[in-house]
């Protein structure tokens, strides 16, 4: 199983991406939270206890990866403790193409290139 902890959900992936995920079995989204950036390390460390849980509530047992991809400090905070219990944990690649347009304005698109694992 492939739970998808972004803010991206997965029947929105691009086929690239959806072909990609198929490798690791059913994907299930689990949407990343908002996160407060007037907020401590007490307050992450909170927040990915509560993400945890609902992890091991979806996972149940189940060979799970987890693809990780949202705001860098409760990413990391919840990549280490992840991996501490056993779930490999990936983050997705893709190429930045982007255009200028009219009045300096530039407009990104990310292609998708491949899932990595983080280590």
């Amino acid at each position: 199983m492939l739970i998808n902890l972004s803010n991206h959900p997965s029947t929105q992936w691009s086929e690239e991406q959806k072909s990609a995920a198929v490798l690791y079995g059913e994907t299930v989204d689990l949407p990343f939270p908002a996160v407060d950036p007037e907020r401590d390390k007490a307050y992450i460390d909170a927040l990915s206890d509560e993400y945890i849980q609902n992890v091991q509530e979806l996972s149940q047992g189940k060979d799970t990866t987890i693809h990780v991809m949202g705001e860098m400090t409760l990413t990391f905070s919840l990549v280490k403790k992840l991996q501490t219990m056993g779930f490999t944990c990936i983050a997705s690649t893709s190429e930045r193409m982007v255009t200028e347009t009219e009045a300096g304005q530039k407009e990104v698109f990310f292609r998708f290139k491949r899932f990595r694992e983080y280590q």
